[in-house]
């Protein structure tokens, strides 16, 4: 333990020499413990892993994110760190939220999408998040955390080194490493956000008045009380009034631009088309949450009927009939999740633990072990346990249980159980 402390004092004491870098939008000094290579390197590690935890990406219509990525590419070119591998994706979430990973790779939400009008205002949206990974907010945000925690890094460290391959996997199966990185930004980077997006906008040919509108929509809202956008979006990018003048003040120095609606609405079709499904799905998720099993299955009917490609609509069907024991109906309803989206986690974890229940240990063993690949989990973390403790693998169960035990809650106790009959 003394050794670890020294070795962190240490590491602070170098870090402190050299933790002030040329933030590469405004030519200012700020604090910083990595360099820009470890942001693209810390990016690329937790990019796939958010896009699972918050939903996959959204399959439906492929073509919506390639849109995306040519309006971000083309704010990125004239960003003032335009070098950066930039990556833009849509995420299959209802939640109206966008967010920046270090290094570059940015997700927006399907349910912010659907609340814009034009490119100008997606535009606004992508600039504001490229100026959070060309400005390095979120390495900068981390490298305070790093000063102000220095003593739960220590623990952590101590935690970690008695077995340093377990740790590790603990830490990336279970603590999805990017919402560390999308935690709140502060005022000074917000607005440093919006000013240099404007910006962005205004050297891309967009009209900066669709950024004016966008803070309007936020705004407007985040008064209508909806807790789970507060928890999203707002959570990092609260919004404001103060916002709003400050946007309008720029936007109204360079008037003009495009917006490019026309584009902007062929691209939105498909999803715009789907949305009456999607409110029917947000109100299954409701009704099975009450219990209601029967009112939700019709309501999912109507979606799939609607749009039979989203997977999102089967998986939750599925995992309805599986709390019903309909294990058959169950498996046929994940079976399609799984066709229409074979990139995601969730539908091979309920397809794995209904396998279980028809007595299919084989094909449960191999979907929970396809879903780890994607996204490792807790849930399917222990039934692997108990599936190769059955098999009499002794060692591999263990493996399993331990990364389970890490999650805590119910299965979190299951697994410490398991493990000590095991000892």
């Amino acid at each position: 333990m003394t050794l670890l402390r020294n070795l962190l004092i240490a590491a602070l004491v170098v870090t402190g020499a050299s933790g002030c870098a040329v933030n590469p939008v405004t030519g200012k000094q700020q604090l910083m413990f990595s360099s820009q290579e470890q942001d693209i390197a810390t990016g690329a590690q937790h990019y796939q892993p958010s896009q699972q935890s918050q939903g996959g990406q959204y399959v439906v219509d492929p073509q919506l994110t390639s849109y995306v990525n040519q309006v971000g590419k083309k704010l990125a070119a004239v960003s003032d760190n335009p070098n950066l591998p930039y990556e833009f994706v849509v995420l299959n979430n209802d939640v109206p939220n966008a967010w920046a990973l270090p290094g570059g790779k940015m997700a927006i939400n399907r349910g912010l999408l659907v609340e814009l009008k034009d490119e100008s205002q997606l535009a606004a949206v992508l600039g504001h998040e490229i100026v959070h990974a060309a400005a390095r907010h979120g390495a900068s945000q981390q490298s305070k955390g790093m000063l102000v925690n220095a003593g739960v890094m220590l623990a952590g460290v101590a935690a970690m080194s008695q077995d340093s391959q377990y740790g590790a996997l603990a830490v990336g199966a279970m603590g999805v490493g990017a919402n560390a990185w999308m935690s709140k930004y502060s005022r000074d980077h917000e607005l440093e956000a919006d000013r240099y997006g404007v910006d962005y906008m205004i050297k891309a040919g967009y009209d900066p008045m669709g950024a004016v509108e966008l803070q309007e929509t936020f705004v407007k809202l985040s008064e209508g009380n909806q807790t789970s956008w507060l928890d999203g979006l707002f959570a990092s990018h609260p919004p404001s009034r103060e916002r709003v003048a400050a946007n309008r003040r720029m936007a109204e120095q360079h008037p003009g631009g495009a917006r490019n609606k026309a584009a902007f609405d062929k691209a939105m079709a498909q999803v715009r088309k789907d949305q009456p499904a999607y409110k029917d799905y947000v109100a299954a998720q409701k009704a099975a949450g009450e219990k209601n099993y029967s009112h939700a299955l019709s309501l999912l009917d109507n979606a799939t009927k609607q749009q039979p490609k989203e997977n999102l609509f089967w998986e939750l069907k599925g995992q309805i009939l599986g709390t019903q024991k309909k294990n058959k109906e169950a498996l046929t309803a994940l079976d399609r999740a799984v066709q229409a989206n074979p990139q995601f986690f969730r539908p091979y974890v309920y397809r794995g633990l209904v396998q279980r229940q028809l007595g299919n240990t084989d094909q449960a063993e191999r979907d929970l072990i396809a879903s780890q690949r994607l996204l490792p989990t807790q849930l399917a973390s222990y039934h692997l346990g108990e599936i190769n403790l059955a098999k009499g693998q002794r060692n591999q169960a263990v493996t399993y249980f331990q990364q389970a035990a890490q999650g805590g809650g119910e299965i979190g106790e299951a697994a410490k159980g398991q493990l000590a009959k095991l000892q």
